[in-house]
């Protein structure tokens, strides 16, 4: 009888409607009028994205005066306006672990939101960025709030995070390879496995370079193909839900929203943020997460083209590693793992074949052709050469798109800015 229980539980899960939210550190917020909420609020959705995770830290929420609670209040406000959806995350790792009874007033005042998204049994579905030293907490706060709990505990790995108390279901921080190889879904695959049945929350994410001083922090994960590669994970793992990391986290460069003039900045990363937008990323969305949700496509070709702006040995690399000893990895140089190239994607009917040409500098253009109709994604390597960026799009069919005019690669640099440009037609 347990056995026909939990296969009819497994089917229900697998059932359940497919969703993709963007994490949004909401401490990079606290500046925000409802109206800015709504700005962001009418991107994402026009991206396909169904909403938000609002990540929020414990001191702020004690000792900002007040400030989480606004925000909150703006967030869910402007979302119940739009029929956007909200879940919150509470984050045990920035601030400290959180206290038990803040967590249950927080979801029991947003819980009843039309804005809420639910999940399971129709319960407010609640996250975590770690914390699994505090998951005995959630026996009481679960009781008291009916919340559906898929925590990130991805420092004790898939089948530790799946054996901590309480889960219905997990969210991985794993988005980004180790070192110089490309991401896989094999971590993805061992949640599954591990979660036997329980709804799994992939991450997935376009970029990742930090450097930031105060909080000892200066590293890379390679990004390169990872904005295109993940999104085909997501297709093979076919996972409950996806969580996009991140919309707006811009200490660590995975934003995929450029900050608004209300936008509050890490210390120190306007100076690899500035001038390195990220919107293009947000019209490859709606192509990508039709597929995952197995709906027609959407019609418009475009090209989204992203690469950084200065060759890795331009300059200093101001002591940037590439992996971190502070997450036991073993670091080697930056420029082994994130290569000199201009990476594109180039979204066009399934029925026509690709050609993207691309010129740097007003050299030579080089040009690469798709090997099937299609999606079409590549690089081509910089190869010594500077100066502005030009991508365009010939298809099989006749049709063009672009051209699109990238900012300049340059070797006129103190630094070397790990972060990626992003444009698009």
């Amino acid at each position: 009888m347990l056995c026909i229980l939990f296969i009819v539980a497994s089917l229900a899960w697998r059932g359940a409607a497919q969703s993709v939210f963007a994490h949004v550190i909401v401490g990079n917020t606290y500046s925000y009028t409802q109206d800015s909420w709504a700005a962001d609020i009418k991107k994402a959705a026009a991206a396909s994205i169904d909403g938000f995770a609002l990540n929020i830290g414990y001191t702020d929420t004690t000792n900002s005066n007040g400030m989480v609670q606004n925000q909150l209040n703006n967030a869910y406000n402007a979302a119940d306006a739009a029929g956007f959806k909200m879940f919150i995350s509470f984050d045990y790792a920035a601030e400290g672990a959180w206290d038990e009874n803040t967590v249950i007033s927080t979801i029991q005042a947003y819980s009843g939101r039309s804005s809420q998204f639910l999940y399971g049994n129709n319960q407010p579905l609640v996250s975590t960025f770690e914390g699994p030293n505090n998951a005995p907490d959630w026996s009481t706060i679960k009781s008291q709030t009916n919340c559906f709990f898929m925590p990130d505990y991805s420092s004790q790995g898939a089948t530790g995070a799946a054996n901590e108390p309480n889960i219905d279901g997990l969210l991985s921080w794993d988005a980004w390879p180790n070192g110089a190889n490309d991401m896989t879904d094999s971590d993805d695959k061992a949640y599954v496995a591990a979660l036997n049945g329980k709804p799994y929350m992939m991450p997935v994410s376009p970029w990742f370079y930090t450097n930031l001083p105060a909080y000892n922090k200066n590293w890379l994960w390679r990004g390169d193909d990872l904005w295109h590669d993940r999104w085909q994970q997501v297709l093979d793992v076919n996972p409950s839900l996806v969580e996009i990391l991140t919309w707006n986290d811009y200490g660590e460069s995975h934003y995929i929203s450029s900050p608004q003039s209300e936008a509050e900045l890490p210390t120190g990363s306007n100076v690899y943020v500035d001038g390195m937008p990220h919107d293009a990323w947000q019209k490859d969305l709606p192509y990508y997460i039709a597929a995952y949700k197995k709906q027609p496509a959407p019609s418009e070709p475009h090209v989204t083209v992203w690469y950084r702006l200065n060759p890795g040995t331009a300059c200093s690399a101001d002591g940037t590693t590439c992996n971190t000893i502070t997450q036991g990895q073993t670091e080697v140089p930056p420029q082994n793992c994130d290569i000199d190239a201009v990476f594109f994607t180039a979204f066009v009917p399934s029925t026509v074949t690709a050609t993207v040409s691309v010129t740097i500098g007003g050299g030579s253009s080089q040009s690469v052709t798709a090997s099937s109709p299609g999606i079409f994604h590549s690089s081509v390597p910089f190869s010594g050469q500077t100066g502005n960026v030009t991508i365009s799009v010939s298809g099989s069919d006749g049709s063009t798109i672009g051209p699109v005019e990238g900012a300049a690669i340059t070797s006129q640099c103190q630094n070397v800015n790990w972060n990626a440009w992003v444009g698009g037609s």
